[in-house]
């Protein structure tokens, strides 16, 4: 008998069974909403989002109070790019960012050329890599955010956005980064690498859909978002809607053993990676890798 072999972990993973332990209590006898602080069962669930807000915060070295959940990453991208956009002052408006993004940034980058938004797009090398110099250069002063991905979902290939976030601090512009394909693969350091915003899921790293969030930094003038849903105030107003504790116990679980075993599956998934990239194209005369071959995620095979 024939199994299917699964090959496809860039768009989704199997939600791991200690995240599963750790949902199960708030789908069955710890119910509560979390907005609800005035008997246990609430209190009970408020604090389980905290405890995963900080596991969260903790694996990409944030604050917990720089972490706001959301639907999806694809949710978390609409709140940031259209967040900054709707609390700008300025006239003219100019988002710089590249052509091989999401379409979860790429569909909201066009959405916005409809209300005059102009949209530069960078080049990109044979690898896939983005110039930090050409980033440079088209920043003016109608820049209210520099937008490029941490990694590439299709090709793999990390993007230098250390080297961005240094030039966007430099000039006083946002920096936002979706990071969906890196959190939980590779070490992400918000403070290191000066990112202002960045998007980021849970079924990617062994959690469960339908839960995203954004990293929004603190303790910074340049970062103004307009919220996007509104209702009830949760997530300090910027995402209302009843906060789905399950989910959110779930993805901070998954952050935690991220967090706890990232290095050691990260050089094992190296060296399988290479391993059969170099057997592919030892086997198929005419085949090729797409991407960078060196600076590239440790799970990603793109021949």
């Amino acid at each position: 008998m024939k199994f299917p072999v699964y090959f496809d972990y860039n768009s989704t993973t199997p939600v791991d069974s200690r995240v599963l332990d750790a949902m199960l209590p708030y789908l069955t006898d710890k119910f509560g909403n979390a907005s609800s602080n005035s008997h246990t069962f609430g209190r009970e669930a408020s604090a389980a989002v905290e405890i995963a807000r900080k596991q969260i915060a903790d694996l990409i070295n944030a604050g917990s109070d720089e972490i706001f959940f959301t639907g999806s990453t694809t949710e978390a991208c609409n709140l940031a790019i259209k967040g900054i956009v709707e609390s700008s002052s300025l006239n003219k408006i100019k988002i710089i960012s590249s052509p091989i993004e999401h379409k979860a940034v790429l569909n909201v980058l066009e959405y916005l050329k409809k209300f005059g938004v102009e949209i530069y797009y960078l080049k990109t090398d044979q690898y896939g890599l983005i110039s930090p110099d050409e980033v440079k250069e088209a920043i003016d002063e109608n820049t209210v955010l520099v937008s490029v991905m941490t990694a590439n979902n299709e090709i793999g290939t990390i993007e230098p956005v250390g080297e961005i976030g240094m030039i966007c601090n430099e000039y006083n512009i946002p920096f936002f980064s979706d990071a969906a394909q890196a959190v939980g693969k590779i070490p992400i350091d918000v403070k290191l690498l000066g990112i202002d915003l960045m998007a980021f899921g849970s079924h990617k790293i062994y959690g469960p859909k339908g839960i995203g969030a954004l990293y929004i930094k603190k303790g910074t003038k340049k970062i103004k978002l307009t919220a996007q849903i509104h209702g009830g105030m949760q997530e300090s107003g910027l995402r209302s809607g009843t906060l789905d504790v399950p989910s959110i116990a779930g993805f901070g679980k998954a952050a935690e053993l991220c967090r706890e075993n990232m290095f050691e599956e990260f050089e094992t998934q190296t060296v399988m990676r290479d391993r059969i990239i170099n057997n592919i194209i030892y086997q198929c005369a005419d085949s090729g890798l797409n991407g960078h071959p060196k600076i590239r995620l440790p799970n990603n095979i793109n021949v």
